[in-house]
């Protein structure tokens, strides 16, 4: 594309994107070292990514090893990279943090160094075990806060003071109480705490994929994701709110954060969407629900997807199938809203002079092949860290193609790097939300909280799954994708899992399992769109400069589909393809999108021309209707919808009756 078609007078630069990824994302607030210190950080963070190479080639060590020698890489690079305070200087490491990385390493380690008589003498722990185990809580929590931020912080404190005053507590989260001694090394010498399965998902398939996405970044297809989107959707009718779906979709599978992925794609597609004319809060919302539904697509689904095949012990290419239909009904109801919007006040879509020369683009198709390599392998029945491990090398072999997207020795150091850095978030985010599961095993919490949830419900399906919403939103506030994921699924997820399973049953089925983890998975990932706490909506208004909680209204609107698909698939699970045959899984789609129109017209007030109120609900119910996988409902939805459509035809032929009798 051209210069002058790249640069609009309300584009922002790329130093001012740095400054809102500071502002809203606390992976982005590090240290700019120069000289022996930059050196440490480089060689520190591509030791960090060969370990994890090695390991996945020549294969895995001890749990107990793998998470810790991971834990300690994480643990001594956030302390090096990121300070204890914004105002902190960025260019210098003060002394308490230089003694922090050393401890860190020593308490990292120490699983490596004293291994055999850990694991010999397991239950009996000296008070030097518990000392280093102690430090190990306070490094991870101190961790956490520098480079996720306060939220899990505090969930996990808070849980870690429910493990031992629970004797305290009233109602049905009273328990006997955790001694300080049991809590340490529970969270620190067993895998259930921060060396958990959160943690080792992290050490093994997600680092590989973050990988994976930085060897991406590094051949340009970031860029290339834009440029494809706006050949796509920029010709159509408000074309640039379409292009930033489409890219927000794709920035998705190599993207783990909301946040990020409005900042890098909203930086070009938002002020796009003003110059065509919508107003700064819509152009905000939709760049911020479609960056947060990249969290959602698969099949990475911002590293989620893993830790759920952990959790739930299935298979990882079975969870991204599931989660294909409700991922392409999120991103269909904001494309349908955002076509509805554009109608409405008459926009139009980019001039040909304004898109990308479309031979170039198609030049470049080849960049999409490590995404298929991705695929292929799984659906192949390749593990994920083996198809991780393929992507990496179809990356390098794929951008050698051409010279502009070849890497270079220097490239690829880059990209491990970067890598190693992208994975420090996930990292500290994953140990500390380990110590949320932790609490939960040691004292039954999830359980407890999932009886007190049917209690308040009284047992009702549709009122269990609404506090379950609200429960999973707030856990969800200012929580990065892989943490949300674990403390909604620990703490919301059981209760609908309780619900469904049938009595005496003697395993949970696949079906219950899926609905109860993706409905508050789902929930989780909204609330970065849902005010009060809606991070990605804010960072969204720091481009378009719009009023950030109208954007988060507007937002929330767009995603309307992540507010009701979720209902639906726990009632009923053919939204999966579960056990479903090409005709009914086709057939499922093909309604379920129509049903998706209907639902976009009710919320915008907007089908053919204007809608009153009862078309809105006309059209609002007969897409409900059409998205529940059930015969007799789609009948139901396609009249109701027949309705509309025959009211709508009849009253724009009046009007131009009218029009045309006035002239």
């Amino acid at each position: 594309m051209q210069e002058n078609k790249q640069n609009t007078n309300e584009e922002i630069s790329e130093q001012e994107q740095q400054e809102l990824l500071k502002k809203y994302d606390k992976e982005s607030r590090f240290r700019q070292f120069t000289g022996f210190l930059k050196w440490i950080v480089t060689i520190g963070a591509i030791s960090f990514s060969c370990f994890q190479l090695y390991t996945a080639i020549f294969g895995q060590l001890a749990s107990q090893l793998q998470r810790s020698v991971h834990l300690t890489f994480a643990l001594a690079l956030i302390f090096l990279l990121y300070p204890m305070t914004k105002k902190a200087k960025k260019n210098s490491l003060p002394l308490y943090d230089g003694i922090l990385v050393l401890v860190s390493i020593y308490v990292g380690m120490y699983w490596t160094i004293a291994y055999s008589e850990l694991v010999q003498r397991a239950g009996m722990y000296n008070t030097h075990d518990l000392i280093v185990g102690g430090l190990a809580i306070l490094l991870v929590l101190e961790a956490a806060r520098r480079v996720v931020g306060l939220p899990i912080v505090i969930i996990a404190t808070t849980f870690l003071f429910y493990a031992l005053y629970g004797n305290y507590m009233p109602g049905f989260l009273e328990h006997r109480g955790v001694s300080l001694e049991r809590l340490i090394s529970h969270m620190y010498y067993t895998l259930d705490g921060i060396l958990g399965t959160p943690i080792g998902v992290s050490a093994t398939f997600i680092f590989l994929f973050l990988l994976f996405g930085s060897f991406l970044v590094k051949t340009g297809v970031g860029q290339y994701f834009n440029d494809l989107a706006l050949l796509i959707a920029g010709r159509q009718i408000g074309g640039p709110a379409k292009v930033a779906i489409f890219s927000s979709a794709l920035q998705g599978t190599i993207s783990g954060s909301s946040v990020a992925n409005v900042v890098t794609s909203g930086s070009f597609t938002i002020p796009m969407m003003r110059k065509t004319g919508y107003s700064k809060e819509f152009a905000g919302g939709v760049e911020a629900a479609s960056s947060t539904g990249g969290q959602l697509m698969p099949p990475i689904m911002g590293a989620a997807a893993f830790l759920m095949a952990e959790f739930t012990g299935i298979s990882y290419w079975d969870i991204a199938k599931a989660a294909l239909v409700p991922a392409l009904l999120y991103f269909s109801g904001i494309y349908i809203m955002v076509h509805l919007e554009a109608k409405r006040i008459g926009l139009r879509g980019l001039s040909k002079e304004e898109l990308p020369d479309k031979k170039e683009v198609l030049k470049k198709i080849y960049l999409l092949a490590p995404l298929f390599v991705i695929i292929g392998l799984l659906m192949a029945g390749f593990s994920p860290i083996r198809a991780a491990l393929f992507g990496i090398l179809s990356v390098v072999l794929v951008g050698a193609i051409r010279k502009e997207t070849r890497m270079s020795i220097k490239d690829i150091l880059q990209a491990l790097e970067n890598g190693a850095r992208t994975a420090l978030g996930v990292a500290a985010a994953t140990a500390a939300a380990g110590m949320i599961v932790g609490v939960v095993t040691l004292t039954g919490l999830g359980l407890k909280f999932a009886s007190g949830l049917i209690d308040l419900s009284n047992g009702i399906l549709l009122l269990t799954l609404f506090f379950t919403m609200i429960a999973s939103i707030v856990l969800g506030m200012g929580s990065p994708t892989t943490a949300n994921y674990i403390i909604t699924s620990t703490m919301a997820a059981p209760a609908i899992i309780l619900l469904l399973s049938e009595p005496g049953a003697p395993e949970i089925t696949m079906a219950v399992l899926l609905s109860a983890h993706m409905f508050a998975f789902y929930f989780g990932i909204v609330a970065d769109i849902t005010p009060p706490v809606a991070l990605a909506a804010f960072a969204a208004c720091g481009v378009s400069k719009g009023r950030p909680i109208k954007t988060g209204v507007i937002a929330s609107k767009l995603a309307i589909a992540a507010f009701l698909i979720p209902y639906i698939f726990v009632l009923s699970p053919e939204l999966f393809l579960i056990d479903t045959t090409f005709v009914q899984g086709t057939l499922v789609i093909g309604t379920s999108l129509i049903g998706m129109i209907g639902i976009g017209s009710g919320v915008m007030g907007y089908l053919l021309r204007p809608m009153n109120v009862i078309e809105r609900i006309l059209g609002g119910v007969g897409g409900l209707m059409l998205i529940y996988p059930d015969i007799y409902f789609d009948l139901i939805g396609v009249a109701l919808l027949g309705t509309l459509v025959v009211i709508q035809i009849m009253k724009s032929k009046k009007q131009g009756e009218k029009l045309k009798y006035a002239s």
